[in-house]
């Protein structure tokens, strides 16, 4: 494996209100390479979200240090694209407008940019609705416009946060394979977070299982070739993946006893 492109090192992050301090995540250790796709999977309120904020650059962790590359992230970058469950795209803006604002807001909105923006919503099925409203799609095809939002300003790593769950079951699987073709294609790194633990499976090449309160590394699992190669509706069927779907629900279920 390459050297990593994004670090956390002994990371804990502890949320403080008027009346009390919440330790969100503890000591946690993560390396994603280039071109890796990383799955964090555990029970609701481990801090899966807390490690997406800190490796965006939304939160400074309390402790410990978030490196991309050899050098401290200190605020959002160019490098980490964000893509959330909901879409937010702007109502009054057209397709190909909600696609631009990432460029215009950093400044780098130019005649090539816009051109490789109309590539990638054509790439992914949206080149005929860049002058059509939100309104007017689909939630999956709202979906494929966020991730071409994400993907304009040429990030080299995702950060997932699950964009899938308020899909329909059929529009996910085919969004699944959509990202992870794309993401593949253009040779980004990912982390995604979700509770889907088949998802998790299909998806990725590593997958970490958290613990709660606090968030820790519970277990790292490598996802063996014949699965991770395999796209993501076709990985479902391959041999060894309900094993691995039954280990992680064992470790899942420990936690809630």
């Amino acid at each position: 494996m390459s050297s990593p492109l994004l670090k956390m090192q002994n990371v804990t992050h502890v949320y403080v209100t008027v009346s009390e301090a919440i330790k969100a995540i503890e000591n946690i250790n993560l390396s994603i390479a280039a071109g890796e796709f990383v799955s964090l999977v555990g029970p609701s309120g481990c801090g899966k979200t807390t490690v997406l904020s800190c490796l965006a650059g939304i939160l400074q962790p309390t402790a410990g240090h978030v490196l991309l590359g050899d050098k401290p992230i200190k605020g959002p970058c160019r490098q980490v694209g964000y893509m959330l469950q909901a879409d937010y795209l702007f109502a009054w803006r057209t397709i190909l407008d909600n696609v631009l604002i990432g460029l215009e807001v950093m400044g780098q909105l130019r005649h090539e940019t816009k051109k490789h923006a109309q590539f990638l919503l054509n790439e992914l099925g949206l080149g005929d609705y860049k002058h059509v409203y939100p309104s007017q799609l689909s939630g999956g095809m709202r979906q494929r416009a966020a991730l071409v939002r994400t993907l304009v300003t040429n990030p080299d790593i995702l950060l997932l946060d699950e964009p899938f769950s308020a899909l329909d079951y059929q529009t996910k699987l085919k969004l699944e394979n959509l990202v992870f073709e794309t993401l593949k294609k253009h040779g980004k790194s990912a982390v995604l977070v979700t509770h889907d633990i088949g998802e998790a499976i299909a998806m990725s090449d590593r997958i970490i299982v958290m613990d709660k309160h606090p968030g820790r590394i519970k277990r790292e699992l490598i996802i063996p070739d014949h699965i991770r190669q395999a796209r993501p509706f076709d990985a479902r069927e391959a041999e060894g993946f309900y094993d691995l779907f039954r280990q992680i629900w064992k470790e899942l279920d420990d936690d809630e006893d």
